[in-house]
């Protein structure tokens, strides 16, 4: 997962972490370059409390609670509020209001709230 936030904060398997570039690597969260604590197991679920510039996630379902630049993930769901750029999954649904750019899912349903 890889995410650019200009403000916010993000909440990966309920622990919530601040910083503006947010990956994971193996099973360890990065911060603005410092690993995390702890290690993440299975499925990653991911939620963005407020706006970020893009998102990549590999497996998990994302939640953004605000306004998002481009969002791709390669298998789960992407629910955000409006998506600047463009929105991609293979495997999973995309429920968003407003899309600039293209919208794209192999299997999964596209809604527009």
């Amino acid at each position: 997962m890889n995410l650019k936030m200009s403000g916010g904060k993000i909440t990966i398997d309920g622990r919530d972490f601040v910083g503006r570039s947010i990956s994971i690597n193996g099973n360890k969260v990065v911060v603005d370059g410092v690993t995390q604590d702890g290690e993440l197991v299975g499925d990653i679920s991911i939620v963005v409390h407020g706006s970020c510039e893009s998102l990549e996630n590999t497996s998990g379902d994302v939640t953004i609670n605000g306004t998002c630049g481009n969002a791709k993930t390669v298998s789960g769901s992407i629910h955000c509020l409006d998506v600047t750029g463009s929105a991609q999954t293979v495997s999973g649904d995309i429920k968003c209001g407003a899309i600039g750019g293209s919208v794209k899912t192999v299997s999964g349903d596209i809604k527009h709230r």
